[in-house]
């Protein structure tokens, strides 16, 4: 009895990603053709371009292609590979990209711990064309530099997009917090919307440098911009026997629990950031909390 046609591991916990359910259909190159022709398709449809030049343009079991993200930074794509599978026809889904949105560069990013349980080892680099100097994104007329090689995920987070816009919305007259700053997205669209003062904080210099330099690119006003590189528990901590208030604060940390097994751990967590957040909140005010641990409900 046919089920599926699927890439097997017997390495991974997950034994079989489907590729598809028609017993009809050959897993080959015009199958990943016509796969990643109507992811493209799709995001046409949904006009996601109309705001941004950046876009996740494959996600996944979502466009029935397991293992395979594709993140899209203007003429730049970035390609990460989780699984067997998907490492299986590296080269045949390079070359489709390479063909139908004709990127200045492909470059890989499958540096995420899921590759050893699937048994694969890490690898990141160029796999189509040249990386050029500067890779940039525009994002509803704000600019950000992106670091495709040495950021984290692909580089940016393109899930956040709305909910940066919205902060923005938010933003007049208030005083912000935005900690698990990153590269400055909240931050940038805070300044843009009118914030009084902007407070940033992240435990990677690098990070912070590249949010100082968004900020510049943007021609924002850098006087009501403060950057802290610290641990953000501790300086919630500090902020918080400074008796510093805020009007607004975003929570947007890293994953905390990657898998259930992390989960009690990474709710202590949530709620000691949550609750000193609330704590430095001025009455009247707005806390935007963001979790993209899968492990927890």
């Amino acid at each position: 009895i046919f089920l599926a046609w699927a890439a097997y591991n017997a390495t991974s916990q997950i034994t079989a990603r489907v590729w598809s359910w028609n017993e009809q259909e050959s897993i080959d190159s015009t199958f990943f053709h016509s796969r990643i022709t109507r992811a493209l398709a799709t995001r046409r449809t949904l006009d996601l371009a109309h705001d941004s030049n950046g876009m996740r343009i494959i996600h996944g079991e979502s466009d029935g292609l397991p293992g395979l993200i594709v993140d899209k930074y203007g003429d730049v794509l970035v390609m990460q590979l989780g699984s067997a599978g998907a490492e299986h026809w590296r080269d045949t889904i390079a070359d489709i990209l390479q063909e139908l949105c004709i990127p200045a560069c492909i470059y890989e990013r499958s540096d995420s711990d899921g590759r050893e349980l699937e048994g694969l080892p890490k690898r990141c680099g160029v796999v189509r064309g040249k990386l050029p100097e500067k890779t940039e994104v525009t994002e509803h007329g704000l600019r950000f530099t992106v670091d495709v090689a040495a950021g984290q995920k692909t580089g940016y987070y393109l899930d956040q997009r709305d909910n940066r816009a919205l902060t923005g919305k938010l933003s007049a007259g208030r005083d912000v917090l935005n900690c698990f700053c990153y590269t400055g997205g909240f931050s940038l669209y805070a300044l843009r919307g009118g914030a009084q003062s902007v407070l940033s904080i992240d435990a990677s210099e690098g990070a912070l440098e590249l949010a100082r330099r968004n900020v510049e690119l943007n021609g924002l006003d850098t006087s009501k911009a403060e950057w802290q590189c610290a641990d953000v528990f501790d300086a919630l901590r500090k902020l918080r026997d400074q008796n510093r208030k805020f009007d607004l604060i975003v929570l947007d940390p890293p994953k905390f629990a990657p898998t259930a097994a992390f989960a009690e751990k990474a709710a202590r967590a949530y709620k000691d950031i949550n609750l000193l957040g609330f704590k430095l909140l001025r009455p009247g005010g707005l806390l935007f909390t963001y979790s993209c641990s899968g492990g927890i409900s």
